[in-house]
């Protein structure tokens, strides 16, 4: 299927998303679609996809022109999209979500739709279990999920909206295969991401995006330096990690067991000090989100002790953590950390009423709101974390990537202990880079900072230990001066890493 998106418009207020683009992706190709966070990219395949419309602008499939009032209409036509957040219900099985949108009757032939999402499971080598429930699987494996239901809906282009972001290695390993079969079959697939060795890695040509209107277009070989200057406007220099003194013990667990609903960690011991940078690797599901929510107070340990600042927090509820300057931020940002329909105004509300409800050990319930302070907290938020939004904009009017943003610009002044799960999911490399400034500057005040990332360059670059964790235990902590993302790959698969191996392959 040959697509063109023909001079696209799409405002949102004073917000020019897309501003005039003009993209023709041929057919049986890979193409990606590049930009920082909040370039357009989204908001360019929601028009596509049927998910919003344009105000100005054609879209034309194999040379008709289309004009889609639904993602419904759309996919009648042959184009479906996988969004960043998959769009399925957690509570009902694989194979009920499969069957989702088939028809609209209300008696399914589950035996022919069982066949069916067996038979594509085993072309695509996907491990999944129609009668588990969503709930209990991991995003790449939603994204299985979804590609697989899409295609029994009979697309035969593919939208991937940052399919990367928060998966394994091995998932995407797997994904990019996928995306590769398919398109070897006729499909036309659109990859949409901010991450240059993704592009580089998997697509034909790529169109980048800044600001709303298309820079460039380019195809493989790519060169770096050039997607780098076509997102950015210039090319973007990684500085030195500044070196903070360590101070005293201010976390410390002694032979703590804890566990969910799927793994158990028992008799674990760590001690982390104030202004240290501890990174959680391990492959999604190993028990880092476990351990890390034991340690905000979010998940009452089994047995053993948690000690903050020297005072026994061991059963003591969230928010007392919340008091002592223990902050959570999560992974699920629209589920977890932010709430649909409030305004980035009205978060900063909450939050400000919340620190000081804890600051006067009251629940700060029934104050009066300082509209206009709020607004004004809220633009000098925007302004100090780059959120490309208005103090009105409802949270899920923005990008994921501004969603994270605005995570961080929620975090309390007090902080004594940050524990983040993917704190840069979502945001591009200029993003990345200005975040990790602003999160590395708390360490001077004295703050520790636990978080957990797929990305093995980012645990290596940002921690001063690290802690791997394999099915449920932690199996390694590592001084980061002492190791390498070899060694790392290893240990998170659950080998042992042999150094003179790797040298006999070298």
């Amino acid at each position: 299927m040959k697509i063109e998106l023909l001079d696209i418009h799409k405002h949102f207020g004073p917000v020019r998303a897309n501003d005039g683009i003009t993209i023709v992706i041929e057919g049986g190709t890979i193409h990606g679609l590049l930009g920082e966070n909040g370039a357009g990219k989204s908001t360019l395949m929601k028009v596509l996809s049927g998910y919003i419309h344009a105000d100005r602008g054609r879209v034309r499939l194999d040379g008709q022109t289309v004009r889609f009032t639904s993602p419904e209409a759309a996919i009648r036509h042959g184009v479906g999209m996988l969004h960043q957040d998959p769009l399925d219900f957690p509570p009902m099985s694989l194979l009920d979500n499969f069957i989702t949108g088939r028809d609209h009757r209300l008696a399914q032939n589950r035996s022919a739709a069982r066949a069916a999402f067996m038979d594509l499971c085993r072309q695509f080598d996907f491990d999944l279990d129609p009668e588990d429930f969503v709930s209990e699987i991991t995003v790449g494996e939603r994204q299985q999920l979804e590609i697989v239901r899409l295609l029994w809906l009979g697309v035969r282009a593919l939208i991937l909206d940052e399919p990367t972001t928060g998966i394994s290695a091995p998932q995407k390993v797997k994904l990019f295969a996928t995306l590769k079969q398919l398109a070897a079959q006729g499909m036309t697939v659109i990859f949409v991401s901010h991450k240059l060795e993704d592009i580089e890695a998997l697509c034909g040509e790529a169109s980048v995006l800044r600001q709303g209107r298309l820079t460039g277009e380019t195809a493989a070989p790519f060169n770096t330096d050039h997607l780098v200057e076509l997102m950015f406007g210039q090319v973007i220099e990684i500085g030195e990690r500044p070196d903070v003194p360590i101070g005293v013990p201010l976390l410390e667990l002694k032979q703590v067991s804890v566990s969910d609903h799927r793994l158990e960690m028992t008799d674990f011991t760590l001690s982390v000090n104030a202004g240290e940078v501890i990174g959680v690797a391990g492959l999604e599901g190993s028990g880092q989100r476990m351990l890390m929510q034991a340690c905000a107070g979010l998940l009452q340990l089994k047995e053993g002790q948690l000690l903050l600042d020297g005072q026994d927090m061991t059963h003591r509820p969230y928010p007392h953590y919340a008091a002592a300057g223990v902050s959570f931020m999560p992974a699920n940002r629209m589920t977890e950390g932010l709430v649909p329909g409030l305004t980035i105004a009205e978060h900063m509300i909450l939050a400000k009423q919340r620190q000081n409800g804890q600051r006067n050990g009251s629940s700060a319930q029934g104050r009066r709101i300082e509209w206009t302070a709020a607004q004004k907290l809220a633009q000098e938020k925007i302004t100090e974390y780059n959120i490309k939004g208005w103090p009105d904009s409802t949270i899920e009017s923005l990008s994921g990537g501004n969603q994270q943003r605005t995570l961080l610009a929620l975090l309390p002044d007090n902080l004594r202990l940050l524990i983040m799960e993917h704190p840069t999911r979502g945001l591009d490399v200029e993003s990345a880079l200005y975040i990790w400034g602003k999160l590395l500057s708390r360490r001077h005040e004295g703050t520790a900072i636990i978080y957990s990332s797929a990305d093995l360059d980012e645990i290596l670059q940002y921690s001063d230990r690290i802690l791997v964790c394999y099915a449920g235990r932690v199996t390694a902590i590592l001084e980061t001066t002492a190791t390498n993302v070899t060694e790392l790959g290893y240990l998170i698969a659950g080998k042992e890493f042999r150094p003179d191996l790797e040298d006999m392959q070298d």
